[in-house]
């Protein structure tokens, strides 16, 4: 068979049904056509071929004959050829020349994986960051982790500040008649944040714990409750309690309540800070390496994805998005609604991820193919292990899951990452 490259990583090729191999799918035809239909004298299934075809006409098995002959013709052709076909075949064939008794041939044009000729991925020089800790990146640090454990603490003297928390009733009416939804009672309010309308959390400032008030204010013209939109509002409010919000300091009565046995001291709790931060930034570093690396390795190789390859892989991470989804329950719609996105943009976005996503694939899986990396059947059965402890709980064994995961896939899944940690080992990182 004669096998034409085309542009794109497509193939081009003709495949010859024999009268043989059409009768063949005739006899198939007739087995399945035969249960279905009823012929005068004889039960379903039971009519002889003779009788069905000079009731219906043998024309009537085509259809079903050539649809079994292609899908027995086409899967010899990919693997006798060592084919690997990446989406669904473009077929031609011109079904008013078929006949019994006679060969007939079928064009069939389909996109393949690519074939990659690597450029350079060993010895890639990357910059990072040196992995260090400055007294100011130390000091910040530990601030954020002292304000992440902030208290809110009440407030005995005083009045109500900006980024005070109020803890008050209110109620709020229009020309003297209560609306609904105006009225609340131990209500926490965070004085700045703009949860309230315009003016009426600046008019809580400086009130009192148990002090009332009246805050008149305006609905703006364009409020959701359109009832309510541009009237005059007053709300007779009580402030019960102020609370502020309290950062702890970072002296010895913090450490103690840490309760960690490996901080005892304020000096403890700033190396170990220092240490995180280092441990961020290497960690950090490496990812970067390993992106870069992998970005120039794709941008020295030279290959074409098809763009069939593309959508079909767009389009399963679109699949694996909606039942994500579901799982949350919510629907698509609503799920792009959240995104602020149209269904075109985020299918346009999951085609430029999914290429992305293809390319690093094609080469990786190149580079392993080069280096020769094959992995061990330990690192095999390590990997189905591996596999079989994530469904623990599901009592799922590893027999059960070698039978749900082809040899082949563990194989290429060990190689693909053996080959990631070959480019990173050899970067030249600077």
């Amino acid at each position: 068979m004669i096998i034409d490259k085309l542009s794109g990583s497509r193939v081009h090729f003709e495949v010859t049904v024999t009268k043989e191999q059409f009768e063949h799918g005739l006899d198939h035809a007739f087995a399945e056509k035969n249960q279905e239909v009823e012929i005068k004298g004889f039960r379903k299934g039971k009519a002889p071929r003779h009788i069905y075809e000079s009731t219906y006409g043998v024309e009537s098995l085509y259809e079903e004959a050539i649809q079994h002959v292609l899908q027995e013709t086409y899967y010899n052709a990919v693997v006798e050829n060592d084919i690997e076909v990446v989406a669904q075949p473009e077929i031609d064939m011109d079904v008013n020349k078929i006949k019994r008794g006679e060969d007939f041939t079928y064009k069939v044009t389909v996109a393949v994986k690519p074939e990659v000729v690597l450029g350079e991925y060993l010895g890639i020089e990357v910059n990072v960051l040196p992995a260090e800790a400055s007294d100011w990146e130390i000091e910040q640090e530990i601030a954020r982790k002292l304000d992440q454990n902030a208290e809110m603490v009440v407030k005995e003297e005083g009045t109500l500040e900006n980024g005070d928390t109020a803890v008050f009733d209110f109620s709020g009416s229009v020309d003297g008649v209560k609306f609904d939804g105006g009225t609340a009672e131990n209500y926490e309010l965070v004085i700045g944040s703009g949860s309230f309308i315009p003016g009426f959390e600046e008019q809580m400032i400086g009130m009192k714990s148990e002090e009332e008030k009246d805050v008149k204010v305006t609905f703006p013209g364009d409020y959701h409750e359109k009832t309510l939109a541009g009237k005059e509002a007053v709300f007779v409010c009580k402030l019960h309690e102020i609370k502020t919000r309290q950062v702890p300091v970072l002296d010895e009565e913090f450490i103690t309540e840490l309760n960690d046995e490996n901080i005892k001291t304020v000096e403890d709790y700033k190396n170990k800070t220092k240490e995180e931060i280092l441990a961020s930034k290497e960690s950090q570093n490496q990812n970067h390496i390993k992106t870069s690396v992998i970005k120039k390795a794709v941008e020295n190789a030279t290959f074409e994805l098809p763009e069939e390859m593309i959508k079909e892989e767009a389009n399963r991470s679109l699949d694996q998005t909606k039942q994500q989804i579901q799982q949350y329950g919510l629907d698509y719609n609503t799920y792009l609604q959240y995104m602020g996105k149209t269904e075109e943009q985020f299918k346009e976005e999951l085609m430029v991820q999914a290429k992305k996503t293809l390319e690093e694939q094609m080469v990786i899986e190149a580079i392993a193919k080069k280096e020769n990396i094959e992995p061990t059947e330990a690192e095999i059965e390590a990997k189905y292990q591996e596999i079989t402890e994530q469904y623990k709980s599901q009592n799922i064994t590893i027999e059960q899951v070698k039978q749900a995961i082809p040899r082949s896939a563990i194989v290429s899944e060990i190689g693909y990452y053996r080959a990631l940690d070959l480019i990173v080992e050899k970067a030249k990182v600077n």
